[in-house]
């Protein structure tokens, strides 16, 4: 698995692992990645899903986490990033046709990998864009998955002074002028990383560092900014998730946890969605950036005890 998984200083891939690619239905290379339990008893596999322009080796440490706790892990990157087939000539630009395909290839992910190949009971912890997908793709899972823990929804972002429909309208009127593979934002990866003292997505210096050196020594897992049309279909999906008549198909119990200081996505918005959610609960942790997963051990201890709490069987790890 030497060549499959990329190996930096200070993050080794976990032990256990197996993992390739599977062909998507539309002829699409998706990496994935299964790393087993290595304590006991056995509780079942978390479904774990990235954000956007995230990588599997990024979440090593949480697989390891979640190993320590008697949980397999499987994961994939999502189309159009990290080691997944990238979906237009220009590799650094954040690329979907619609948030649908993302639910596609999950659903392949459960048929081809998840169910034959790791043991159940099945639960989902997503972050970000990754957690969008699983509400998107939840009505399809109630047979599937027993629990959800999603991580600071991309709902919407934060302060943003139209609604997010506004923005699927114009990204829409783009796309129809054939402009859709314009960036939305940010643009390409810049070729000097962003200082710390800059960065949005965590407090803690040294998880922001092993991250930013994933990228370096791997350029080819990184992406540059989104495009137009990723940005109308995640703005598409959001507001699909958030009709009412499609949250009450949402049966999967739910634990939505928001960063109360995220500047990436809308708290408020996640805080309201968490309250309409008919099987959902929210944890708010104060003081939190975007991503809890990658935070100081303060902020990232307690969304793991949340975890251990709402997830069957595992209320008694330390």
């Amino acid at each position: 698995m030497t060549d499959l998984f990329h190996q930096t200083e200070g993050n080794p891939p976990p032990e256990i692992a197996t993992g390739g690619f599977f062909a998507t239905r539309d002829g699409k290379k998706i990496r994935y990645g299964v790393f087993a339990a290595v304590a006991r008893p056995l509780q079942g596999t978390v479904v774990l899903l990235a954000g956007r322009n995230e990588c599997i080796e990024k979440y090593f440490e949480t697989i390891r986490n979640l190993s320590d706790r008697g949980f397999a892990v499987a994961i994939l990157d999502w189309r159009g990033q990290g080691g997944s087939s990238r979906l237009i000539r220009d590799p650094q630009r954040g690329y979907v046709r619609s948030f649908r395909d993302y639910t596609n290839d999950l659903e392949q992910f459960f048929e081809e990998i998840v169910l034959p190949d790791c043991r159940g009971p099945y639960y989902i912890l997503a972050h970000s864009t990754g957690a969008v997908i699983a509400l998107l793709a939840s009505p399809s899972m109630i047979n599937r998955v027993r629990r959800m823990v999603l991580i600071a929804p991309f709902l919407t972002l934060p302060d943003l002074p139209f609604s997010i429909t506004a923005v699927r309208r114009v990204c829409s009127v783009f796309c129809a002028l054939g402009l859709g593979r314009l960036y939305a934002a940010w643009g390409p990866r810049p070729k000097a990383p962003l200082p710390f003292e800059q960065n949005k997505v965590t407090s803690d210096p040294d998880r922001y560092r092993r991250n930013i050196g994933i990228y370096e020594a791997w350029p080819q897992l990184a992406l540059g900014g989104p495009t137009i049309r990723w940005l109308r279909a995640a703005a598409a999906a959001s507001g699909a998730i958030s009709n009412p008549d499609f949250m009450a198909r949402i049966q999967v119990p739910t634990l939505i946890v928001a960063a109360g200081a995220d500047q990436v996505v809308s708290t408020k918005a996640v805080e309201a969605y968490a309250r309409r959610l008919r099987v959902g609960s929210l944890l708010m942790i104060d003081g939190a950036r975007h991503e809890i997963l990658q935070e100081k051990d303060f902020y990232r201890e307690q969304l793991l005890a949340a975890f251990d709490a709402f997830i069957p069987g595992t209320g008694d790890v330390a």
